[in-house]
């Protein structure tokens, strides 16, 4: 990937990993705190309003490969901290980025297997292109017989309950709909598709639709009935642009904790101009899966979040007590480090008697010695 964007005279860069306001992704964060300054900061969940930015100040085209991190669930597909590519094309759109994708992906398919056909979960997946383009509304209306697209947010809540599709009161319209198409449409999407043109209260830094002002120039491309990439054309308008973050603002106070905050910077580099622009992201992990046929994100990630191990309950003196050990030896036994029933159960007699003998001198207790065959009933016990 990278040297086909060396190729084309991409420049690659690097952006802040600690951000003063997260942006570019409608995600929860993770906060940490700055010392020094004694300010809240944000780890990164994409890198879109800094890579804008540099189109901005003038650079043609720049990319990034970032560690993003994004303080959600943990599933076959997803890990919170997991590494993205975003690209941004000055004086492109979301027709001539889809085209891109294409040729990107069958080159990527070619160099590793000699072919653009990858079996993927139990798939034979053509890489080569070109790839299927559907609007989102009409595959919803295929799949369901609904007609979303200029649905107010009742209405949707009533398709939901309709559709069987579990919600919540903080879900806007753009999560509504979202929620459609995940659970009526996704699964259908095996082959490469296009999943284009989406509601413009799904895409808050998108630009709208130079046909249909309720939608977006968006697409999202799906693969096994995953999302493998996601594009824009990207909205250069500051005052549209505001008007969205101030939308993002009422959903957060609704209670949408994934809502994006207002980043006054951001518009602030907008009013100063970047031209018609395209940009696009892709799940570097998730590629790698789709490209190894690996099932778990787990699986191609060296060090993947898990949970602890837990640790064994420490036992109680009175449950040592029960399990034949006297009341004075407890503290002996605890200070040879056994804490546990199963640590006593595990340990060897002699050993045990040498180094409780041991203690009980070093200790100073006027308690009788423990015997061998007392420790033995204490094991086997």
């Amino acid at each position: 990937m990278r040297s086909f964007f060396n190729e084309q005279g991409y420049l690659e860069v690097e952006t802040p990993v600690l951000q003063v306001i997260p942006g570019g992704a409608a995600a929860r964060p993770f906060i940490t705190h700055h010392n020094a300054l004694d300010m809240e900061l944000y780890l990164r969940i994409a890198d879109e309003l800094y890579l804008k930015r540099l189109i901005v100040g003038g650079y043609a085209g720049v990319y990034e490969f970032s560690r993003n991190f994004r303080n959600e669930g943990i599933d076959r597909t997803h890990n919170p901290e997991f590494t993205c590519m975003e690209i941004y094309v000055a004086y492109k759109d979301y027709n001539w980025m889809m085209t891109f994708v294409e040729t990107m992906l069958g080159r990527i398919a070619q160099e590793l297997h000699g072919t653009t056909k990858v079996n993927v979960w139990g798939h034979e997946i053509d890489f080569g292109g070109p790839f299927r383009r559907a609007p989102m509304c009409e595959l919803i209306k295929e799949q369901t017989g609904y007609d979303v697209e200029n649905m107010d947010e009742q209405q949707l809540r009533d398709t939901c309950k309709a559709l069987n599709i579990e919600v919540d009161e903080t879900m806007g319209k753009g999560k509504l709909i979202d929620a459609i198409f995940g659970e009526k449409c996704e699964p259908t999407l095996i082959q490469p598709t296009f999943v284009t043109d989406y509601p413009i209260d799904m895409s808050p830094l998108c630009k709208r639709h130079r046909d249909n002002s309720n939608l977006t120039e968006r697409f999202e491309l799906f693969v096994c009935g995953k999302e493998l990439a996601n594009a824009y054309s990207e909205l250069n308008d500051p005052i549209d642009q505001l008007e969205r973050f101030q939308e993002q603002l009422r959903l957060s106070e609704k209670g949408d904790d994934e809502a994006m905050f207002i980043d006054m910077d951001f518009v602030r580099a907008l009013e100063y101009g970047m031209p018609p622009t395209s940009g696009m992201g892709i799940g570097i992990d998730r590629l790698v899966m789709m490209m190894t046929d690996e099932q778990n994100i787990q699986d191609v990630l060296l060090f993947p979040l898990m949970k602890p191990e837990k640790k064994a309950a420490v036992t109680t003196d009175e449950d040592f007590v029960k399990h034949g050990v006297p009341a004075e030896w407890v503290p002996v036994i605890r200070k040879a480090g056994i804490n546990t029933i199963s640590q006593l159960k595990a340990a060897n007699p002699n050993k045990l008697l040498n180094d409780l003998g041991g203690l009980r001198k070093k200790m100073k207790l006027d308690i009788p010695a423990v015997k061998k065959d007392e420790i033995e009933a204490w094991v086997n016990g």
